[in-house]
């Protein structure tokens, strides 16, 4: 066999990512082979990936993105182990794509099948634990879609949101972001109060009762007190309710309906975080 020149590891380096001695090793043992070195890194990051399964993969990368009428939205996360690997520029890199990836599929599960330049999306994940030596998986999956969806990625990477709106208005895209960025800083519970589960409702009068009771408070009082206190929650803890992070004198409602007119309102927001 002649000998494996660098310019031939070079290239089978820039076609795995693979780093340089792993892509030497491949090829020796491939006896000059290409399709064959690729084949021994598939099965590298093959037997990384079993041995890392269970690793706790809560860093990474989360991604959102709308397709080209903004009528469709996807939030994709690609987790890591290490903070040090999702701030990594081709990771974060391989988390957009997968998310533009995703905007055609309607699961995890399908895009996890869907072709990656010449791999599935779930060979390409395993190909990556064995080049990066780190357990890398898709973790969240969320799709929205509205007349007019619009995105917002926090800086580092770390939260993502979509909000879906009514109507497409010359507004919308700043109106959808601004909307976004607040569930982003707020984390709301749900849309509206509509949306808040009986469980949390019941814990909320609960905590009030008992802080009225430690207050000293009649108890024949505590039901009317403690609904009192629930619309405070539903005001604090709602996305359409809440004050509005840039101009708290007005509602997250208001201020959407004072842009693109009185019958436009939020339908729906997606908000994915690693923190």
């Amino acid at each position: 066999m002649s000998k494996i020149t660098a310019a031939e590891v070079n290239k089978l380096r820039k076609a795995t990512g693979a780093g340089m001695m792993d892509c030497k090793k491949a090829l020796v043992e491939a006896e000059g082979d290409f399709d064959s070195a690729i084949e021994i890194l598939r099965k590298k990051g093959q037997k990384v990936a079993a041995k890392r399964a269970d690793r706790d993969s809560s860093e990474g990368a989360v991604i959102a993105k709308v397709n080209a009428d903004a009528s469709k939205g996807v939030i994709v996360s690609l987790n890591c182990e290490t903070d040090f690997v999702a701030k990594n520029d081709s990771f974060v890199e391989l988390a957009t794509e997968l998310a533009e990836l995703a905007l055609s599929t309607s699961s995890k599960e399908e895009l996890l099948k869907q072709d990656f330049k010449g791999l599935t999306v779930e060979e390409k994940l395993i190909e990556q634990t064995g080049v990066i030596g780190e357990k890398l998986e898709i973790g969240a999956f969320k799709t929205l879609e509205a007349p007019f969806v619009g995105s917002y990625i926090h800086a580092g990477n770390k939260i993502a949101v979509l909000t879906g709106l009514s109507t497409a208005g010359d507004q919308a895209e700043e109106v959808a972001k601004d909307v976004s960025m607040q569930a982003a800083a707020m984390n709301p519970v749900a849309l509206n109060q509509d949306g808040v589960d009986e469980a949390t409702i019941q814990k909320e009068i609960e905590i009030a009762k008992d802080q009225l009771r430690e207050e000293g408070k009649p108890e024949e009082m505590l039901d009317k007190i403690a609904q009192g206190k629930l619309k405070r929650f539903f005001k604090d803890n709602t996305l359409v309710n809440q004050a509005f992070i840039k101009d708290n004198k007005t509602s997250v409602s208001d201020h959407v309906k004072a842009n693109l007119g009185k019958d436009a309102e939020v339908t729906a927001f997606e908000r994915v975080a690693l923190v």
